[in-house]
């Protein structure tokens, strides 16, 4: 609490009230229930392994993962044999022939993964002036972190009043999408689809997810609330892909710290039992 002297004596100032949050900030996610959470926390590797599935299947075509390379993936229960040839699935650029025109080959796990757009502007042109961000690290530094990022991929909202009379007629058919529940969502492009979760709550994306997007190989419902999930945990799995290992490593430091302070104790009981009390 400040206090402000003034003459006579001194006047205690009031704390100024703490200003409310913007009408247009986000809304606060829902916390979920996530296996890798906590210090003794875990990956799912099988919902890791969905999660490339949406990924690969929904959200290539316009994010980019940089910072993966697909030798990473083996971290997710993938012998090296599936590795290179889920690798062999990708096509990554190689050079242009003497022409000019870009060719591509077969990635190998050494590559990286390839970006959707060959520079921001393609970018721009492509998704009506917005640049979709890279997702290597997504749900550190996403504000919410998974919540949030499982909660925009859910959240959208019909935008009844998002068309104008003055827009319907260019705007609607272009940013016309099917969200989780099958419903219509329609948006102008200059004001984005409606998302309570999103900065402004509006966002440039589409509604990304439907039911049955993909195919699962484990026979798992491909519900859209399920394929929200399951790229969300890929998603934070690629963002630390070596969590459980340090956090097994933090266990066993943590035992072996344990049992060096009880052999302590008994050593120091042991070398001052003959001491007189």
């Amino acid at each position: 609490m400040l206090l402000l002297p003034a003459l006579g004596g001194a006047d205690v100032a009031r704390e100024p009230a703490q200003a409310a949050p913007p009408a247009d900030a986000p809304a606060h996610a829902p916390v979920q229930n996530w296996s890798f959470k906590g210090p003794f926390g875990h990956f799912d590797l099988a919902a890791v392994q969905r999660g490339y599935a949406v990924f690969a299947g929904v959200c290539a075509s316009c994010h980019s993962l940089t910072q993966v390379q697909f030798s990473d993936f083996g971290g997710m229960g993938l012998t090296q044999e599936q590795v290179a040839a889920l690798a062999a699935s990708w096509q990554v650029a190689a050079g242009r022939d003497a022409e000019g025109h870009l060719r591509h080959r077969k990635a190998t796990p050494d590559d990286a993964l390839p970006r959707p757009y060959v520079d921001a502007d393609a970018a721009r042109a492509a998704n009506r002036g917005a640049v979709p961000p890279d997702l290597s690290r997504i749900t550190q530094v996403y504000p919410g972190g998974a919540d949030r990022v499982y909660a925009l991929l859910t959240g959208y909202t019909a935008a009844k009043n998002s068309v104008t009379a003055a827009g319907a007629g260019a705007g609607a058919g272009a940013g016309a999408g099917s969200g989780a529940g099958g419903e219509t969502h329609a948006a102008l492009p200059e004001m984005g689809f409606a998302n309570p979760y999103a900065i402004g709550h509006r966002t440039a994306m589409p509604p990304p997810l439907r039911d049955n997007a993909v195919l699962y190989a484990d026979g798992t419902q491909p519900t859209a609330q399920q394929e929200a999930r399951d790229v969300t945990t890929f998603l934070a799995w690629v963002s630390c892909p070596h969590a459980d290992d340090k956090r097994r490593l933090g266990v066993g430091v943590v035992l072996y710290l344990c049992f060096l302070a009880c052999l302590l104790v008994i050593l120091k009981r042991r070398i001052w039992s003959h001491v007189a009390k």
